[in-house]
């Protein structure tokens, strides 16, 4: 089955030739390799690059466990360019190439190479290639499939898909399987047998693995919701009667987000322009995996619509905030007071601002008061949006409440509350 990642497609077309390195992160089984190794070399081959001009090494491989040697496989590439035409080469999970970092610093100084390589953690590209490479190094992020990608390779109705889709999520192998249980044990094991495993011995935490366990799960039950190190340090007294310290809680979540299994939004003040220490909020790069962590027992359709709204619009390069917005008024004694009501994201892009709140449903004129109260407390000129799962009757005019915008729109089966 094929699955187009076009996004991702364009990303490295615009940047073939740049004179950096292309690095393609994400979480483990995201694409990453079918995109370098069957997407973009396909579109290479369609246009002209002959099959001995494309050198590719799959460094997870077995077979390819020689090349792990930095002098072996710098030797081996070498020997391949025979020419002076363009060479594409193409490195899969690089961090388990000894002295990477010096390895593809000699790789850019072949003239006729374009060099594109895969990492599956955050301290691979953070903390060594933008170090090493200052400035060389050009990341481009996948996510799991977004619902549009997912619903082009889905045999079924949107609304089938969607409903698939908030339970089993975007990893692309999940679309090719034909029963759930088949879904169920893929993801299940993936995240006990690949992610935790990969943090557990790249940490050297075997003997803590427990509380590894443990905090996921809190991090799965609260997503959608405030929290923070102390908050979870708490929960894990109450709960589960663990003497975990603070800063242990801080490292093992640093971990889940340098392996891309958890990201975190940080609460931002919109009016006063700033941000919020804590608390804040933690989303997971793919709900499915959340839902496998908790044995597909809390699958909350409000806070996972939520999360995904959130990876789509992280997926489509936006730095996504949890908006604070302050009202003032005079209640019905005449006494003035002060509250804070919360925007569910703050997206920006560039110049590019929106702000939107994630509904569900809204049954009654209540719950529409409700859901359109922080936003027309926002005296700027940026679009405000309210996302809805169901079609929903347009009702009244609010100067405030905004059309989806269709450079930001969110591709599940949802309307927004028009003007």
């Amino acid at each position: 089955m094929d699955i187009k990642r076009d996004k991702y497609l364009n990303d490295l077309i615009n940047r073939m030739h740049n004179g950096m390195i292309k690095v393609v992160t994400g979480i483990r089984r995201c694409g990453k390799s079918y995109l370098l190794f069957n997407i973009f070399k396909n579109y290479l081959l369609e246009h002209g690059v002959t099959a001995s001009h494309i050198i590719t090494i799959e460094l997870d491989q077995r077979k390819n466990k020689k090349y792990r040697d930095p002098d072996t496989i710098l030797d081996y590439i070498e020997s391949l360019i025979e020419d002076d035409e363009q060479y594409y080469i193409m490195l899969d999970e690089v961090q388990m190439l000894q002295e990477f970092e010096e390895v593809l610093n000699s790789l850019l100084h072949i003239r006729n190479a374009d060099i594109y390589v895969t990492g599956s953690n955050s301290k691979f590209l953070s903390k060594d290639v933008i170090t090493e490479f200052r400035g060389r190094g050009d990341e481009i992020h996948i996510y799991p499939l977004t619902f549009k990608e997912f619903i082009e390779a889905y045999d079924g109705d949107m609304y089938r898909g969607w409903a698939e889709y908030v339970v089993y999520g975007g990893l692309p192998l999940t679309v090719t399987m034909k029963t759930e249980e088949q879904k169920i044990s893929y993801l299940t094991n993936l995240f006990k047998e690949t992610y935790l495993k990969d943090i557990i011995e790249r940490h050297h935490i075997e003997k803590k693995q427990q509380e590894l366990e443990d905090l996921v799960n809190i991090l799965a039950s609260a997503i959608g919701s405030l929290t923070n190190p102390p908050k979870i340090e708490a929960t894990f007294k109450s709960a589960i009667q663990s003497t975990i310290s603070l800063n242990t809680i801080r490292q093992y979540i640093e971990h889940l987000e340098d392996a891309f299994i958890i990201n975190k939004a940080n609460r931002y003040n919109v009016k006063g322009r700033k941000y919020i220490g804590t608390p804040l909020k933690y989303y997971f790069e793919d709900v499915g995996l959340r839902n496998a962590r908790l044995g597909f027992r809390q699958v909350e359709e409000t806070h996972l619509m939520e999360n995904i709204i959130y990876n789509e619009l992280r997926s489509r390069g936006y730095t996504v905030d949890i908006g604070v917005v302050e009202k003032r008024g005079t209640d019905e004694n005449g006494k003035e007071y002060k509250k804070q009501l919360e925007i569910d994201f703050v997206a920006n892009l560039g110049s590019k601002r929106y702000y939107i709140q994630s509904a569900f449903s809204m049954p009654t004129e209540e719950k529409r008061i409700q859901e359109k109260a922080s936003l027309v407390n926002v005296n700027d000129s940026f679009k405000k949006i309210i996302v809805v799962k169901d079609a929903v009757k347009e009702v009244g005019s609010y100067k405030a409440i905004v059309k989806l915008h269709k450079e930001v729109s969110v591709e599940i089966p949802f309307e927004v509350v028009a003007e």
